[in-house]
């Protein structure tokens, strides 16, 4: 069986951190690494005011509604230790991103072990992430919209890692 970490980096919502491990449990994801500003449940040593902890905590709850508890997670701040972290396990870095380097995640053959990061909402990934990636991927738009929600992009990146070619 394929491999499969998720990197998540700035996203802002707890709710989105929710459903990323919801997913991330359905699709049986290694391990989920959630970086910089993207909300995570109380941890060892936490250093954030207990009723931001606890905020964070519960809307994470209530689009995980467990997973945060079966999943194996970890909150890492620096974005690039995480990334070096999974490089020396073995891992392709895969970055789920519109750059004129991204090629359709559909034609994309994931190796025996892939981490795939996801970025902020507004944002995505910046340079200096995807400068850290092996491979650029992005699933084609339809519609009117410019790109899915972090959490469908990344659920849609997720299935193809464990089910695709």
């Amino acid at each position: 069986m394929r491999r499969i970490c998720l990197i998540v980096c700035d996203v802002r919502s707890a709710l989105n951190t929710g459903s990323l491990l919801r997913t991330a449990d359905g699709l049986g994801v290694e391990k989920v690494y959630l970086c910089g500003i993207t909300p995570y449940l109380p941890v060892k040593g936490d250093r954030r005011l207990p009723h931001v902890a606890r905020r964070a905590a519960a809307q994470i709850s209530k689009t995980a509604l467990g997973a945060e508890i079966s999943v194996n997670w970890d909150y890492i701040k620096d974005i690039k230790r995480a990334v070096d972290l999974v490089q020396q396990a073995g891992f392709t870095i895969l970055a789920l991103e519109q750059s004129p380097k991204s090629i359709d995640l559909a034609s994309y053959h994931p190796p025996a072990a892939v981490a795939l990061i996801v970025g902020n909402e507004v944002d995505g990934l910046p340079d200096e992430i995807l400068a850290l990636s092996d491979v650029r991927a992005e699933i084609p738009m339809l519609g009117q919209k410019e790109s899915f929600n972090v959490a469908s992009a990344a659920a849609m990146g997720m299935y193809h890692l464990r089910f695709g070619s």
